[in-house]
Order: structure tokens, then C-alpha cells, then sequence
């Protein structure tokens, strides 16, 4: 398993902040906004419960987790 694979988290669930934006619980614990803002992220699913819905389960990287990797030299 590369490193890049174990840093891919599975989406449990998902919320609203304050700001009505649609944010991934993943199983790490840490969350992740998910914004469809074309063109730099394409994510109709997020617009949609059942979309949403379609994603539990599935993985995402973490960037958290990578952020809290020890440096590598």
C-alpha cells in the first residue's frame, strides 16, 4: 500500500456548516469540506441528498492526516 492509499479516509457522513457548505465526516475523525465550484472542483453530487447519499462509504484523501505526517529527509 502506497502512502498516498493509506491517507484515503471513508466518508461516514456529512453536515452543514454555517454557511450552508456541505462538509465529508471521514472515519478519521477529521472533516473535509466538499464543494462543487466548477471549474476547479466538479462535485454535482454534493448538490444532491442522494448524492450524498451515493458517497457514504467511499474514501477521500485526507489532507489533515497528511498535514500530520512526520517529515520525510
Amino acid at each position: 500500500m502506497s502512502e498516498a492509499e493509506a491517507l484515503e479516509r471513508t466518508i461516514v457522513a456529512f453536515h452543514q456548516d454555517a454557511a450552508g457548505e456541505w462538509i465529508a465526516e471521514l472515519s478519521c475523525t477529521h472533516r473535509q469540506h466538499v464543494r462543487h465550484d466548477p471549474p476547479w472542483q466538479v462535485r454535482t453530487w454534493v448538490t444532491s441528498e442522494s448524492g450524498r447519499r451515493g458517497m457514504l462509504g467511499l474514501t477521500m484523501p485526507c489532507e489533515q492526516c497528511q498535514e500530520e505526517l512526520p517529515a520525510r529527509g
